[in-house]
């Protein structure tokens, strides 16, 4: 059984003792004839929750509550009248007293009343492991030690305890807009519902509000029998993060407005009214501002997405991170290749501080992965990175000799150039196929819309 700690704070040294004598044997029980030493025995070992009568000398108890609630607010505080003052007992339920008992005390009375309490406290524990657990299953890459980021996570803790607020998430392809709404949906007292993610831009325009809203079967040509549920009720009681929202089409975007002000929609086809309550997260890279002026954002559903705005700084705004995350992904590499690398070289670590990380946290990622991939270590390396210089011109590799390898030429080869080479081959060859639809070329070859446009406007620029 765990030991909770009480403090029982009354002038009466009968009502101490006595109390205290009934309780010793289930939990840790400390006395005090006045508010002010309990106050300062709390700011060194808080105790679990506190028996506090209104009526003592000094400070008396509604200023102590007050005092207790502004040091440390998860204490909980059970109130002692001598009289059912109902004035007196309704100001420290205001200030945040869990529950009150009145003088003459009925120890089974006290008793249930405590048990209530340290229920409440139990519970809220294992809400809080089992949240930290769901962090640390969803989200096990957002590393951070600098002031930039710190801030954006402790703004989020607050923003999360709404379970309903709608968020939008700003920042650069790359920042880690995705870990964000995770860590907001999993700090939130929806997180054991459902977050439920869709990628705006990755959906054509004709189908997002059947993605979005669900359809009636027989809504449309293609449509299946039985109708769909839409995310939205995917998401009911949870979060929907909508991902790259400044894609959304000006239709869908009436439609999301009607849901976000009323908790309401209909599905494609459909003429039953529907209700669902889900929070609303939203993230895009663009400059929605200039969108609404330019007329391709609704302005009301811009205020009304943005209630809460985050903004995500980029990994050049927060250089003290690079480092512990290359740190993380060196070790998450190491394991998944099988490889044993115990650091990073100092000139690597200069090198990777250097660089300007335009594809942010996934450009880092990406570059830890091949890196890792293609060097033996037991160091990272300046050369591993392929930081070291200038490239080498690409020649052909050569054909493979009689015992089946494939020899370096005296010059060696540039691993780097290489791989580029490929992907941007595949890139391309993909975008044909998919008869220049981005979203089908990136389905062709498995990849992430947004990593794929990326990279392929990464080659073309290096094509000017």
């Amino acid at each position: 059984m765990v030991a909770y700690t009480l403090f029982i704070v009354d002038d009466e040294q009968t009502i101490r003792e006595g109390i205290a004598m009934a309780l010793e044997d289930d939990y840790q029980v400390r006395t005090f004839a006045q508010a002010e030493p309990a106050i300062d025995a709390l700011q060194k070992e808080p105790p679990d929750l506190i028996l506090l009568d209104i009526g003592l000398p000094g400070m008396n108890g509604i200023e102590a509550l007050q005092r207790i609630k502004a040091l440390n607010p998860d204490v909980l505080t059970v109130m002692i009248t001598a009289y059912e003052d109902i004035d007196t007992v309704v100001a420290a339920m205001k200030g945040g007293a869990h529950d009150y008992v009145v003088k003459p005390i009925h120890m089974d009375g006290l008793e249930l009343t405590i048990r209530n309490a340290l229920d409440t406290i139990r519970l809220k524990k294992e809400v809080q492991a089992l949240q930290e657990k769901h962090l640390r299953d969803h989200i096990p890459c957002f590393i951070g030690e600098s002031h930039a980021i710190q801030d954006v996570m402790e703004f989020i803790k607050m923003v999360a305890q709404s379970p309903d607020t709608p968020v939008l998430i700003q920042g650069e392809t790359g920042t880690g807009k995705e870990l964000i709404a995770s860590a907001i949906h999993y700090s939130s007292p929806n997180f054991k519902a459902p977050l439920a993610t869709v990628n705006c831009a990755a959906i054509p325009k004709d189908l997002i509000e059947s993605e979005l809203f669900g359809y009636e079967k027989g809504a449309f040509s293609g449509a299946d029998a039985a109708g769909k549920k839409g995310l939205i009720e995917e998401a009911a009681n949870g979060t929907l993060f909508l991902d790259e929202v400044g894609d959304l089409s000006l239709e869908a975007q009436a439609k999301l407005l009607r849901f976000l002000e009323l908790g309401e929609f209909y599905r494609v086809g459909g003429t039953r009214k529907l209700h669902i309550q889900t929070r609303v997260v939203s993230a895009t890279n663009q400059d929605i501002d200039q969108m609404v002026a330019d007329g391709r954002f609704r302005k009301d559903l811009y205020f009304r997405l943005g209630v809460i705005k985050v903004q995500i700084p980029s990994l050049n705004e927060r250089p003290d991170d690079i480092i512990p995350l290359a740190k993380h992904f060196l070790q998450e590499f190491s394991g998944k290749f099988g490889k044993k690398f115990t650091g990073i070289s100092p000139e690597a670590a200069r090198a990777l501080l250097a660089h300007k990380w335009t594809g942010h946290v996934r450009e880092l990622k990406n570059l830890l992965e091949r890196a890792a991939l293609t060097s033996q270590g037991p160091e990272l390396t300046l050369k591993a990175l392929g930081f070291e210089g200038p490239k080498q011109p690409t020649a052909m590799l050569p054909i493979q000799n009689a015992a089946g390898r494939a020899p370096l030429p005296p010059q060696g080869i540039d691993l780097d150039a290489r791989l580029e080479a490929f992907e941007k081959f595949y890139l391309e060859e993909a975008f044909k196929m998919a008869g220049g639809n981005e979203s089908k070329a990136a389905k062709l070859l498995k990849m992430n819309h947004h990593t794929f446009r990326y990279r392929r406007k990464k080659f073309l620029s290096q094509d000017i």
